[in-house]
C-alpha cells in the first residue's frame, strides 16, 4: 500500500495560490519595465531586494528563526548573486530598451539550463530520449530568437545595444540556473523564508556598488520618478519578492511540485499578453514560434517526470484503520 505525505489544503487556497504564482511572476517583467523608466536599474534592484530581504528577515526574526547562522548565510549569498543580482539584474538592465514581452520569451528557457548544469542527474538524463529531444529543440528555440535580432542588427534596422541584451539574456537564465541548482545541493539548516530573506537582502547589497560604479547616484533624481514607477516598485517588492514567493513555497508542501512547475508554461505567455495589451509592445510571429518552441521543449524535459507523478497519484490509496473495519474484515484481516 503506498501512502502520500503531502498535506491536505483547502482547495480555494490552493486555486488563488496557483494564480498569484502564474499571474504575479509573469507580469513581473511588465513591472520591471515600467519602474525602470523611474529607476536606474542597479538602483533599483537594491530597493527593490533590500527592502524585501529585510521585511523577510524581520519575519524570520519574529517567528523565532536562527538568523544568525554564518554556513547558511555564505550559502544563501552565493545563491542570491547569481539569481537575483546577475540574473535578475540583467533583466532590469536591458529591459531599459528591450521589450518586456521578449525579455519573458528569452527567459523562458530556464529549465533547459536546469538540465545542461545539473552534473548529478547527468546519466539519468542523457539516456532519457525525451530529455534529448527536449535540449535539442530548446537551444533550436533559443537560435531561432537570437537570429532574427541578430539579422536586424546586420540589416541596420536593429540597435546593437539590442544584440548585446540578447546576449546578455542568453546568459542570465545560465546564472539563474546555476545559482538555484548551487542553492539545492548546499541546502539550508533554516526555513525557505530565511534562506530567500538572506538570498535577497545579501542581492540588494550588491546593487548599491553596482549603482555607484554605473553612476545612478549622481544622475539620480527622486522627484522625476513618475508615480507608475513607484507603484510598479511597491508590486515587485509585495507581490513579486514576497506574496509569489510564498505561495510556491507554500505549494510545493500540499502540491507535487511537477504541478507548480507548470509556472514554467504559463509566466512567459502571462509576459507577453500583458506587454501586448497594455505596453503597446510588438511580437512578431517568429517570436511567438520560438517560444512555443521553447515551452515545448520545456514539456519533453519534463515528460517521463509528469508521467511518475501521475503513475504514484493513481498508485494512492486510502489508508483504513482497523477499527473503521467491518466485523468480519477484524476477523479475516482482510476485504
Amino acid at each position: 500500500m503506498i501512502t502520500s505525505n503531502q498535506q491536505k489544503a483547502p482547495a480555494l487556497l490552493v486555486l488563488i495560490a496557483f494564480a498569484i504564482v502564474y499571474v504575479v511572476w509573469g507580469s513581473t517583467y511588465f513591472f520591471i519595465g515600467m519602474a525602470v523608466h523611474g529607476f536606474p536599474p542597479m538602483l533599483l534592484g537594491a530597493i527593490r531586494y533590500t527592502t524585501a530581504g529585510l521585511l523577510l528577515l524581520a519575519w524570520s526574526a519574529f517567528k523565532g528563526d536562527r538568523i544568525w547562522t554564518k554556513k547558511d548565510i555564505i550559502n544563501s549569498g552565493i545563491s542570491g548573486l547569481l539569481t537575483l543580482f546577475v540574473a535578475t539584474g540583467i533583466v532590469f538592465w536591458v529591459e531599459r530598451t528591450m521589450p518586456s514581452a521578449m525579455v519573458a520569451i528569452m527567459v523562458s528557457a530556464n529549465p533547459i539550463w536546469f538540465v545542461v548544469l545539473d552534473k548529478g542527474n547527468y546519466r539519468a538524463n542523457f539516456k532519457n530520449k525525451y530529455v534529448i529531444s527536449g535540449l535539442i529543440i530548446g537551444f533550436a528555440g533559443v537560435i531561432l530568437l537570437f537570429s532574427e535580432q541578430l539579422s536586424k542588427v546586420l540589416s541596420g534596422s536593429h540597435n546593437s545595444s539590442n544584440l548585446l541584451g540578447i546576449i546578455l539574456l542568453v546568459a542570465g537564465p545560465i546564472a539563474w540556473s546555476a545559482g538555484s541548482l548551487y542553492s539545492k545541493k548546499k541546502g539550508s539548516s533554516g526555513p525557505a523564508r530565511l534562506n530567500t530573506a538572506w538570498q535577497m537582502t545579501i542581492a540588494g547589497l550588491a546593487f548599491l556598488p553596482a549603482a555607484a560604479i554605473n553612476k545612478e547616484f549622481s544622475s539620480f533624481n527622486i522627484h522625476q520618478v513618475p508615480v507608475s514607477a513607484w507603484m510598479a516598485l511597491v508590486y515587485l517588492i509585495i507581490f513579486g519578492s514576497i506574496a509569489a514567493f510564498g505561495a510556491y513555497v507554500w505549494l510545493l508542501q500540499v502540491r507535487p511540485a511537477t504541478q507548480v512547475s507548470t509556472h514554467s508554461y504559463v509566466n512567459p505567455v502571462i509576459a507577453v499578453l500583458l506587454g501586448v495589451m497594455f505596453a503597446g509592445e510588438h511580437i512578431s510571429g517568429l517570436q511567438i514560434v520560438g517560444l512555443a518552441v521553447i515551452l515545448f521543449s520545456v514539456l519533453l524535459i519534463n515528460l517521463d517526470k509528469y508521467r511518475k507523478a501521475l503513475k504514484e497519484k493513481q498508485q494512492v490509496k486510502p489508508v483504513i484503520k482497523i477499527a473503521e473495519l467491518p466485523v468480519k474484515c477484524k476477523v479475516l484481516e482482510a476485504c
